[in-house]
């Protein structure tokens, strides 16, 4: 992996990562849960920041075990780390036995992840799992809202 990346992919990943993120936050915003398109269009940002900021240290591309070691840590310290953020959604009730928040936490974790991934250029791996979160969060969604009205 080229250690210098260049000004315009750098710009490239970072708004990639914000607009993946951004776009899960309208269905949020929508739905009116507690996190919507500028949350998530910053996680996925800090997502995709630490992760530039990993793989362009200087010399790093030149020892691929370290690199190897580094993208690990990355990749644990994110999604550990996010999952207090989503966490702090769900809301439990006991007396009616029932949970709210889980898809919202889900979204702030998938959000991460698809960062990480614009943060490496996994341009493929973006687009097919934004389509499918996506779908997930608006085509699921409106079939659960048909499934239970009956």
């Amino acid at each position: 992996m080229d250690s210098e990346l260049g000004l315009l992919d750098i710009a490239l990943r970072l708004g990639a990562a914000v607009g993946a993120g951004m776009l899960i936050g309208i269905n949020r915003d929508m739905a009116d849960k507690p996190i919507g398109m500028r949350t998530l269009g910053l996680v996925s940002l800090g997502a995709a920041v630490a992760t530039l900021a990993g793989i362009q240290f200087k010399d790093l591309a030149d020892h691929p075990d370290a690199l190897s070691r580094v993208v690990q840590g990355i990749l644990q310290g994110i999604m550990a780390g996010i999952s207090f953020i989503g966490a702090s959604v769900i809301l439990r009730d006991r007396e009616a036995k029932s949970v709210e928040g889980l898809t919202t936490a889900a979204t702030v974790w998938v959000t991460a992840a698809l960062g990480i991934a614009c943060g490496f250029a996994a341009w493929t791996i973006v687009a097919g799992a934004l389509l499918l979160a996506l779908f997930l969060l608006v085509g699921v969604g409106w079939l659960e809202g048909i499934y239970s009205k009956k």
